[in-house]
């Protein structure tokens, strides 16, 4: 982290907020964003990228987070606002939510990947950035946690889609059941393999 921020050329006595979103690849859903500032007193064992965690060990370290964290945040982009303004920008949007909701001052807002929100907080994108600066890792553990947990109960309203297994992703599942059962409220229609299915 040090280097990094030497990299970044960042004061390490700034206060940062992580950012990160998931969702951008499912066929159906939202896209959820999180924004974290973590305690540089209170260090978290085992944050690190959401995908390299079991599902068990993101809800526990999720958890431990949210406990533990100086502030975190949610911000979302619906289905409507996905087909509307297309995944980057809703991604995007979805991330200046997440933002925008933190209840306390930060000084830099890093973000994962090659893009940043808008906000009035200097902000810097970081490639990989979730294996690297622990806030944007933290965030990527609630952003996972918080979609994955909705596209279950999800599953509960669309049944027979198999959302609890796949969580919207374009599995043989997933297209198998859009090929039975057709499209639902929640798929993302601008998507190829589901605007193929809207007139049928």
């Amino acid at each position: 982290m040090k280097s990094l921020l030497d990299d970044l050329k960042i004061d390490k006595t700034c206060v940062i907020a992580g950012v990160d979103e998931v969702g951008r690849g499912p066929l159906a859903g939202p896209v959820v964003a999180a924004a974290v500032v973590l305690d540089k007193d209170n260090e978290i064992p085992n944050i690190c990228d959401s995908k390299k965690l079991s599902s068990k060990n993101r809800t526990i370290i999720s958890e431990n987070i949210k406990l533990n964290s100086l502030d975190w945040s949610i911000g979302r982009a619906e289905v409507e606002e996905i087909d509307e303004l297309n995944i980057l920008q809703a991604s995007l949007l979805a991330m200046e939510r997440a933002v925008q909701n933190l209840k306390i001052n930060f000084d830099i807002v890093l973000v994962d990947g090659q893009h940043v929100p808008k906000t009035d907080i200097k902000a810097i994108a970081v490639i990989k950035g979730d294996n690297f600066v622990p806030a944007i890792s933290a965030a990527s553990i609630i952003a996972k946690v918080e979609r994955d947990n909705e596209m279950i109960e999800l599953d509960k309203i669309y049944p027979n889609y198999g959302f609890s297994a796949h969580k919207g992703y374009p599995t043989k599942q997933h297209i198998e059941s859009l090929e039975k059962l057709g499209i639902t409220a929640i798929h993302r229609r601008t998507f190829s393999p589901v605007n193929k299915y809207i007139n049928r």
